[in-house]
């Protein structure tokens, strides 16, 4: 599948390289996610507990294949990752009602992930704004996302980081934020 974008901000946080995953880069993203969806289990959260048992909603490696995963590197290292998608999925056409579709104009973000040992070094906070500012999407204008609706850190989190906050549906809240160009 042939994407339109443009990296415009290859490094971040002065040592984390931007960068489209490569199908060599699926087992250190799948790695990634797991001690993501662990450190989540052991802050009490339910979150991503999928992983744990071998399922993932969303199919990333398929997703790395189709050009939607995004890795952040220090030198070889995958220290972070995000899944950026063109066209909205089954789950963000169900959260975002009719304003999800085809034409809306959105990047829907998910799976932002940050490997524990760069935890505490503002990476998820670039990486968000990276992905609405370090890379452009051709005929797109906003940058979409949501996330449990009681996880009170996440709520926080992203309007904090200049995230508007949509509403609420099924138990999750959904936010945006415009592209800067």
């Amino acid at each position: 599948m042939e994407h339109s974008f443009k990296i415009i901000s290859e490094y971040i946080n002065d040592d984390f390289r931007a960068m489209q995953a490569q199908p060599e880069d699926t087992e250190e993203v799948l790695s990634l996610l797991v001690e993501t969806a662990e450190w989540l289990r052991s802050q009490g959260s339910s979150q991503w507990s999928a992983l744990l048992k071998g399922e993932d909603s969303h199919d990333t490696a398929g997703a790395i294949r189709r050009g939607n995963v995004f890795v952040f590197k220090k030198d070889f290292d995958v220290a972070g990752m995000v899944i950026l998608l063109q066209q909205p999925s089954a789950w963000d056409k169900q959260l975002w009602g009719t304003q999800a579709n085809e034409e809306d104009g959105a990047v829907y973000l998910h799976r932002l992930a940050i490997r524990r040992k760069y935890a505490r070094t503002g990476l998820g906070r670039d990486i968000l704004a990276w992905s609405s500012s370090g890379i452009r999407f051709e005929n797109k204008h906003v940058v979409r996302l949501d996330c449990v609706g009681d996880n009170e850190r996440l709520n926080e989190f992203y309007p904090r980081n200049g995230y508007t906050f949509v509403g609420k549906t099924d138990g999750y809240s959904t936010y945006e934020r415009p592209l800067q160009f």
